[in-house]
Order: structure tokens, then C-alpha cells, then sequence
């Protein structure tokens, strides 16, 4: 029989939570009160066979402290009681009772952590460590991404489901995977107060938060997004994470904090993260103390994204990103055809300081996805049970005529169109792009933008989608190698808009239909972008090619007279986005020439020439 008894003599400081020692476990916990109690249980087991009691000696605060002495602690669960209140470890590497999703009568239990956690074989496993320029991040919701009977995964829903879909992310070209959050949190809402209720308990409203943006067990990943019947979502997570990492992607989580946690936890939270899981990165979101995270020296050169960095020193290389709406709400004004816009046009499209990266967007969770931003006019949030009164109401969306699905061969040509140009626009602008899980095959929410609590086939993606818009995935994966092999597209430094180089043009410059005469008034919708290769080199040492964007968000045509190349050579059609028959792009090799000096652009229409020598 398994014996267990408690350390006389403490010696040294031990870090919270549970840690091996020669000899037995060591258990510190902060908790307000007087007695705290360690309670042993067998596994499936309700009743506490052992109970220690922790040491007044070895308090320090509110941190109590203590080592269990033994030789075996396979099959040993634990929680705690203070004054005779049970509560789980803040710091506890795994519950029971969060295998199932949704689980409404298990929602308020204690649950009860293991003692002894499984190792992981990481082999040789390292971090692709890709700059913030070169990369293109694709955001999944690990249940979602592959929970619909169309995905053609066999562990539905699960880290295994991703893992599952990696040739499919290798074939679009990401480099960067997010996760939403996938700590275990409690995805079952609770109310804070139960009007009626003489015993002032809480019961589940039925509703689910499904997206997790909520506090929970920080130093677990969360049970049920793991497959099988013996859960093991610690080493699930790991094997995506080495998976990816083999193929030579990044992978970076979200974690949510609600602003009550202390900023020694929050630290200890991001840290194991990163240490624990080999993550390339986090997002912070919620409201974490960002100040000591991003002056945290053992953080230095982990990718930490957040929504603004404030005053906080940034250094190089680069690690800290800023990640907000900034971008998608300026670029949905360009792509609808906004008043005043050019200027903005300008802007994000070469916003990209030296001391930070800048994630940019055309569509997130949070709001219309890219289908839906072509489709609808308004949000269509009636089925969160909210009276269309959540989400955000200010979209900059544009319906192209028709608001929803329709059969309109117009309408659905022109929304092809605007998709192909929403992808332009966010592919083609410096910074590091993010691409929604499923906007690259035409996914679409039917009009909801505040789906936080359907976990149904209205959040899930259906891969259906990927048949019936094939030409939209094949657009979208050109444009990504497009970049890729083009670095006047993503260069490490912003451009200064002038010639450095005594070349004779400014590494980017500014055009209206007239060669070097930019037109701002607040009426105009169309500019071009001259980019010069000459500043920035291939990997081959090479000198990029020229490039010239043609922007026409107008619902009018316009006439652009092209800047002159040097001798030689001459423009090529490469995206032609109003060119239904060719998908609005060009092969390689097979890019039209023009022969003139000049080129009209259609409505609503976004051109890409490329200077080349015959």
C-alpha cells in the first residue's frame, strides 16, 4: 500500500503550483484563510482517502507550502480546502471532469488535478523563428476549424484535427498558425445572479462561450479539445506543435485575462506557455499588465502580441507586435468605396515601423468574415438570442446589391470581385497579414458577427466551401506566393518614400491617373503605387522587379497613365481583379504585355503590373 506523509523541514523557495523533489512533491498555493488542507483521491474516486494539513511554519503571505513525501504518486488526484471550502490549483496542469464540451451538469464542480504529469519526447524539435516580414498568419477556433462533417478529419474538432489539416496549410502558404484560446476555460456561461432563486445558486443558461474569451485553469490546455476516450490534451497539443514546427510553421495561442489576476500570475501564465508547449508567440488579449510582460527578460524574442504597447521601450530584432482593428477598418472604407480614403490607403499600405510588427487584417472573430462583408449590409445577430442588439453595428460592409445569399449573376460576380480585391489589399500591404480560417474559401457566418456562443454550423467551418469557391482558394494561394516571392511586398524596414539609393526613383512612390501627381481630394477613389525593386533583394542577392498597384475603388472607370520603366522593359498584367475568366490572375511566364502607355481600369478593380525584359 502507497504511504504519504508530510515534510518536517522545509528548505529553500519553491515556485506555485506543484513541483518534483528528491523524495516527493512539493505543493504551493496562495489562498486567503487559516487552515488549508491537501486532499488525496484515487482516480473516479469522490472521497479523499489521505489529508494533510499545511505547516503555519511554512506560510509566507497568503502562500502556503508544504512537500508530501513518497515513492509512488501514479492514479493520485488533488484539490484543496481552505476553512472548509474545496477548490481546484489555480496551477494545476489538468482537471477531471472537463473531458466533455458543454458539460452543463459538470460546469460548478471541483475538479481534481493529477499528480503526476506524462512526459513528452520533443526529439529535436525547434522554433522555425520566422521574422514578423516574412510571415502570414492563418487564425483558427480549434473546434470549429474542423468539427463540421466536411472536414474530413477523423478526430473532429480536436488539437489532432488540425494536426490532420497541415498539408492543406502548407499548400495555401501560411507560415503562422493562432489559436484562439485553448487553456481550460469554462465554456458553459454561468450568471452572476439568478433573479428568483431562494438559494442564490448559479445554474448554466444553456448558452456556451464557445470563442473561451474567459478567465479558467490557465496552466491547462483544455480537456475536450482533445480526442479519444483517455484524454491527453497536454500531449495533443504538443504533437501539433511539433508537427507544425516540423513542417516549419509557427504556432502562437491566445490567453484572456480579465484584469483580476495579479501580474506575478499573469507572468507565471505566459511563461509556462511558451516554455511548456515550445510556442512560437502570444496574444494578449483582455486585459493583462502588458508593461511587466513586455519587459519581462525571459520573454525577450518570444513574439508577444497585444493590442498597443504603449510607452514600452521596443528593441531590436523586433518581437512585440501590435495587433487591432486599425487596418480593417480603414481598408474596408478603401475597399467600399468610402469618401476620403486615399490618404488611409496610403498609410496602411506601408505602415511598418523597425521597432515592432504590425498584424494586419481585412476580417477577425470578431466581426463580419470576408464573405459576409460582401454580403451583408447589416448584422444578422438573431439567433445569439440578443435581439440583434449585440456586435458591433459599424462593419463598412457593402451587400453589392443584394443583401444575403442570391443567385444574381451580377451580384455574385461583383462580390467575387471585391473578394479578390479585399485580398489584394491586405496581402499586398507591408506588415505581417492574417487570414481568418476559411475566408480564403468563402466561409460564411450567414450574417452573424458576434458568434460567441455558436458552437453550431453557423461558427463551424464547412469545407464543402473549398469545392463550390475553389477559384477563390486558388486566388488567395497565388497572391500569398506572390508575395512571398516578391520582397518589395514585405520588407523588413518601412519605406521612406524617397530615393536613397541615387537610382533615380524613391523606393515607393505615390501616383494619381496622372504619373506623380497623387490626387487626395476627398472624391477620389483611385491611386497608384510605384515600388522599385532596386530596395529589396531577393534571397538569390537579385534585385526584385518594379511594380506598379493600380487602386479603382470607384463605381466609375478610370484611365491610368503609367510611369516609365527603364529601357527595355516593359509592363506585365500579373492580378487583374475584374477578370472574371482568368480568375484575376496571370501565370507565370504568360502575363500579357501592354503596349500601350497607358491602361484602363474598371470599376471596383485592382491591377498589378510587374516591369520585366522580354
Amino acid at each position: 500500500m502507497k504511504q504519504y506523509r508530510i515534510a518536517e523541514k522545509e528548505i529553500g523557495y519553491y515556485p506555485m503550483g506543484m513541483t518534483k523533489t528528491e523524495g516527493g512533491i512539493h505543493f504551493s498555493v496562495a489562498a486567503k484563510g487559516k487552515e488549508l488542507r491537501l486532499l488525496f483521491f484515487h482516480e473516479d474516486e469522490n472521497q479523499p482517502f489521505c489529508t494533510f494539513l499545511f505547516p503555519e511554519k511554512n506560510k509566507r503571505g497568503e502562500v502556503f507550502s508544504a512537500t508530501i513525501l513518497g515513492d509512488d504518486f501514479t492514479g493520485i488526484y488533488y484539490c484543496y480546502e481552505i476553512d472548509g471550502r474545496l477548490f481546484s490549483d489555480p496551477y494545476g496542469r489538468a482537471f477531471t471532469d472537463k473531458e466533455n464540451w458543454g458539460d452543463l451538469e459538470g460546469a460548478d464542480q471541483i475538479s481534481k488535478s493529477p499528480a503526476v504529469s506524462d512526459l513528452f519526447d520533443w526529439g529535436d524539435d525547434r522554433r522555425p523563428l520566422i521574422p514578423y516580414e516574412n510571415s502570414v498568419i492563418y487564425r483558427i477556433h480549434t473546434r470549429g476549424f474542423s468539427m463540421h462533417s466536411s472536414s474530413g478529419t477523423r478526430n473532429k474538432g480536436t488539437f489532432r484535427g488540425i494536426e490532420e489539416k497541415i498539408p492543406y496549410l502548407k499548400d495555401l502558404g501560411i507560415t503562422t498558425v493562432e489559436l484562439m484560446p485553448v487553456y481550460e476555460f469554462c465554456e458553459v456561461i454561468l450568471p452572476e445572479v439568478v433573479q428568483g432563486n431562494p438559494y442564490g445558486v448559479d445554474k448554466p443558461t444553456g448558452k456556451l462561450n464557445y470563442w473561451g474569451y474567459t478567465s479558467g485553469y490557465y496552466f491547462a490546455p483544455k480537456a475536450s479539445y482533445a480526442s479519444g476516450d483517455k484524454k491527453d490534451p497536454a500531449g495533443e497539443l504538443k504533437s501539433l506543435v511539433r508537427a507544425l514546427h516540423k513542417e516549419g510553421i509557427e504556432i502562437i495561442t491566445e490567453l484572456y485575462f480579465t484584469g483580476k489576476e495579479s501580474p506575478s500570475f499573469v507572468l507565471d501564465v505566459v511563461r509556462f506557455w511558451a516554455e511548456e508547449f515550445h510556442l512560437d508567440g502570444i496574444h494578449l488579449v483582455g486585459y493583462p499588465p502588458l508593461d511587466v510582460i513586455g519587459r519581462d527578460p525571459y520573454l525577450a524574442g518570444l513574439k508577444l502580441w497585444a493590442d498597443s504597447w504603449g510607452d514600452i521601450p521596443l528593441n531590436q530584432p523586433k518581437y512585440l507586435a501590435e495587433y487591432n482593428d486599425s487596418f480593417q477598418t480603414d481598408m474596408r472604407r478603401v475597399l467600399k468605396g468610402d469618401e476620403e480614403q486615399m490618404m488611409n490607403l496610403v498609410f496602411r499600405t506601408r505602415n511598418n515601423p523597425s521597432d515592432r510588427g504590425m498584424i494586419h487584417y481585412m476580417a477577425n472573430t470578431n466581426g463580419f468574415t470576408m464573405m459576409d462583408l460582401v454580403s451583408y449590409d447589416t448584422k444578422h445577430n438573431e439567433a445569439n438570442g440578443e435581439f440583434n442588439q449585440d456586435g458591433n453595428s459599424y462593419n463598412y460592409s457593402w451587400n453589392c446589391g443584394s443583401e444575403g445569399p442570391t443567385r444574381k449573376k451580377k451580384v455574385v460576380g461583383l462580390r467575387k470581385r471585391q473578394l479578390r480585391n479585399a485580398f489584394l489589399l491586405l496581402l499586398l500591404s507591408q506588415g505581417t497579414p492574417l487570414i481568418l480560417a476559411g475566408d480564403e474559401f468563402g466561409n460564411s457566418q450567414s450574417g452573424n458577427n458576434n458568434a460567441y456562443c455558436q458552437d453550431n454550423e453557423t461558427s463551424w467551418l464547412n469545407w464543402n466551401l473549398l469545392k463550390t469557391n475553389r477559384d477563390l482558394f486558388e486566388f488567395v494561394k497565388s497572391v500569398i506566393a506572390f508575395r512571398k516571392a516578391h520582397p518589395v511586398f514585405h520588407r523588413r524596414e518601412e519605406a521612406k518614400n524617397r530615393d536613397y539609393l541615387a537610382c533615380g526613383f524613391p523606393d515607393v512612390s505615390y501616383h494619381g491617373v496622372k504619373p506623380w501627381y497623387p490626387e487626395y481630394e476627398n472624391f477620389r477613389r483611385q491611386l497608384g503605387i510605384l515600388y522599385w525593386g532596386d530596395y529589396a533583394k531577393k534571397e538569390d542577392g537579385t534585385s526584385d522587379n518594379h511594380f506598379y498597384v493600380a487602386y479603382n475603388m470607384h463605381w466609375e472607370p478610370h484611365t491610368f497613365d503609367l510611369p516609365n520603366l527603364p529601357k527595355k522593359q516593359q509592363w506585365h498584367v500579373v492580378f487583374h481583379t475584374h477578370k472574371l475568366e482568368e480568375n484575376g490572375k496571370y501565370e507565370e511566364g504568360k502575363e500579357p504585355v501592354l503596349e500601350e502607355k497607358s491602361i484602363l481600369i474598371p470599376p471596383r478593380t485592382i491591377v498589378v503590373l510587374m516591369g520585366r525584359a522580354d
